[in-house]
């Protein structure tokens, strides 16, 4: 007689704690609903003082953990939204090593399963976070620790694209500072497009 094939671990640990999930869906739809937003830091916490009748510790721990590494959540972190407290009201910025590991997973998952190259797509998502998290290439590199070696490489070029853009920038400021022209006659003396400069110089 065959042995029934054991579920999988993920799928066991979904089921287990799936009427909290529905529970937490019913109190707060608007951040555990169709569209999952990053959730504040304590937000344990205040779900176990809020509803003291509904959730006990453990399982309500392991829902949420079930729930922030689901793809659906993770995609909301590394688009960069920000965290949200109960009412559904944005609070505080994501730190950049949390959009950083939250891209990195989504590549690892979605490799596994594509024949297709996704490190051009990473590449870029890699390229905007930097960017936008405003910290040098120091800064950023003691935040997220070291990735692995694929993700280095990729991450190596994007921090240098990023230098190298960000100090045209500087220099671009600094020309059109001392120039004392507007920003349309800067532009035409050097052959730019108003708004490639006007962007320049923000």
């Amino acid at each position: 007689m065959d042995t029934p094939a054991k579920p999988a671990k993920s799928k066991t640990r979904f089921a287990s704690v799936q009427p909290v999930l529905e529970k937490l869906f019913e109190l707060y739809p608007q951040l555990f609903g169709e569209r999952f937003l990053p959730l504040k830091l304590g937000i344990f916490q205040e779900l176990l003082a809020a509803h003291p009748d509904d959730f006990q510790r453990e399982s309500l721990k392991a829902a949420l953990g079930v729930h922030t590494r689901s793809t659906r959540y993770l995609q909301s972190v590394a688009a960069g939204q920000k965290r949200h407290d109960l009412q559904g009201k944005p609070v505080d910025d994501v730190a950049p090593e949390h959009i950083f590991l939250s891209i990195v997973e989504l590549f690892q998952r979605r490799q596994a399963r594509s024949g297709e190259d996704l490190r051009p797509k990473l590449r870029a998502q890699l390229l905007a976070a930097f960017e936008k998290s405003g910290l040098t290439r120091q800064d950023y590199l003691a935040r997220i620790g070291t990735p692995a070696e694929v993700i280095q490489v990729l991450l190596d070029e994007v921090l240098s694209e990023v230098e190298q853009q960000r100090a045209r920038r500087a220099a671009l400021r600094q020309a059109f500072e001392a120039s004392g022209q507007s920003v349309e006659a800067f532009a035409d003396a050097l052959g730019m497009r108003v708004g490639d400069v006007q962007a320049a110089l923000k």
